[in-house]
């Protein structure tokens, strides 16, 4: 599955996720960019990016980052030391 993050920075966090399957990849492509242009045109500063992974879950894990609180992610990492 593809999904299609756009982060809010200046909140720290995800806005939108738009989910695409693998034959998709294409017009998911595309919806980047296209959105991309569109913000950047209005000023707006989002972070967007199409990423791929097995389903939500799995992304959630392997990109924390866009779903997590720097408080969570500290927790996270004091744990696994």
């Amino acid at each position: 599955m593809l999904f299609l993050v756009e982060y809010e920075r200046s909140l720290g966090s995800v806005a939108k996720i738009t989910v695409y399957e693998n034959s998709q990849r294409e017009l998911a492509e595309n919806a980047r960019l296209h959105l991309e242009l569109k913000l950047h045109s209005q000023g707006i500063e989002k972070e967007v990016v199409l990423l791929e992974a097995s389903s939500e879950e799995a992304l959630r894990l392997t990109h924390r980052r866009y779903f997590e609180d720097l408080a969570e992610l500290a927790r996270s990492s004091a744990s696994s030391t």
